[in-house]
């Protein structure tokens, strides 16, 4: 055999070309094959070795072939990212709402939903600033937040007012249709839905209550902002119960919680038996303070919210701001679904408990009678 045809280069056919594309492990193998070295036997004389005939084309074709893989793996991989976890807005006003933050984080993850992996909490505090709210709800809408959890009825009102078309989950302690926030509780009929619970409407109830706990009540303190439509609500209703109790119901009148503050630095001891909360966020972001300054003063204190109990209150009659967090979730796991605020019923969260800490009567020298102590749901030694 001729050594020119022994050694002769062979030739790369169109059609090897064409089965690339059709078969990309024929093309790994001639790869393969191309790649393993040859030997040329060139004549004396030659100062260099010539490239193997059809080598460049094959190699244009070899990196077209990579780039063109390459392109369908980036592709893919792009596709297979997961989209990126929704944003939920938060608007409270501080204080114990953030144990309704912790609900609603537990009750999400109930639903297969957790902080951090499937959404996100863009919490807001306005700490008791009107404006701030105002401003946060702006923010949240333009941030393109999927939606607003709204707390307090207060708060609500002003999320409401400020945006224009992003959805608000709410936890509102006063009638939602009385105040102008929805159509019914069947229908909300806009873009707001959520929880209703009772604190306005338990206002009466409450100063009864706090009677009880101390027969020889003469008259109880209260905090609140007469710009606030629902806390000047919550008054009317105190004054009213007050009356027919036959205390003295003493109005302290804060715009601000600078206001609030000062009117606790300057709070006499004998100038009420009792604090009586009536319902408002800004003075709510301020109850530990309250508490702290009225156990100073061996003044006696009544809320709504339990959680306060616990941090030293002598009482409270309501709902736990946890479990009202819990049972948002649902609505804000619909409403990121794609159901629509207007089609989700309001429900109201009836599960009222009376809550009385012993511990902080001792410090006062109060004697809680036994008939009210055996009704009480939760005692705190």
């Amino acid at each position: 055999m001729d050594s020119k045809d022994l050694f002769q280069s062979t030739d790369i056919s169109r059609s090897w070309y064409r089965s690339c594309a059709k078969d990309r492990f024929q093309v790994m193998y001639d790869h393969h094959q191309a790649q393993r070295p040859r030997v040329k036997i060139f004549p004396a004389g030659t100062h260099h070795a010539a490239m193997p005939e059809g080598y460049a084309k094959f190699m244009i074709n070899k990196i077209f072939v990579i780039a063109l893989l390459s392109f369908f793996l980036f592709s893919f991989s792009a596709a297979a990212q997961p989209a990126k976890a929704p944003r939920i807005g938060v608007l409270l006003q501080g204080g114990p709402w953030y144990d309704a933050v912790d609900g609603l984080r537990q009750g999400l993850k109930d639903l297969g939903l957790e902080d951090g992996k499937q959404f996100f909490l863009d919490i807001r505090d306005a700490k008791g600033d009107p404006k701030a709210v105002e401003e946060a709800a702006r923010n949240l809408e333009r941030d393109k937040v999927k939606l607003i959890y709204a707390l307090a009825t207060s708060v609500v009102i002003t999320a409401k007012q400020v945006t224009t078309d992003i959805p608000i989950v709410f936890a509102a302690g006063t009638d939602p249709v009385a105040m102008g926030l929805v159509e019914s509780f069947a229908k909300p009929g806009g873009r707001l839905t959520g929880v209703h619970l009772l604190v306005t409407d338990l206002t009466a109830k409450r100063l009864e209550i706090l009677k009880e706990i101390l027969p020889k009540l003469r008259g109880v303190l209260t905090f609140y902002n007469p710009a606030n439509q629902v806390a000047k609500q919550g008054a009317s209703l105190g004054r009213e119960e007050a009356k027919r109790l036959g205390l003295k119901f003493i109005e302290r009148h804060v715009k601000s919680v600078d206001e609030l503050r000062q009117a606790l630095r300057t709070l006499k001891a004998k100038e009420a038996d009792a604090f009586f909360y009536t319902p408002d966020a800004m003075v709510l972001s301020q109850a530990q303070l309250i508490i702290d300054t009225a156990r100073a003063k061996r003044i006696a204190t009544m809320f709504q919210e339990q959680s306060l109990v616990v941090k030293g209150a002598l009482a409270s009659y309501g709902q736990s701001y946890y479990e009202i967090g819990r049972l948002s979730a649902k609505y804000v796991q619909k409403v990121l679904s794609g159901a629509n605020p207007r089609d989700l019923r309001i429900e109201t969260f009836d599960d009222v408990e009376l809550v009385i800490n012993l511990k902080t009567a001792k410090e006062l020298g109060v004697t809680v009678p036994p008939n009210v102590l055996a009704r009480a749901n939760k005692v705190i030694k």
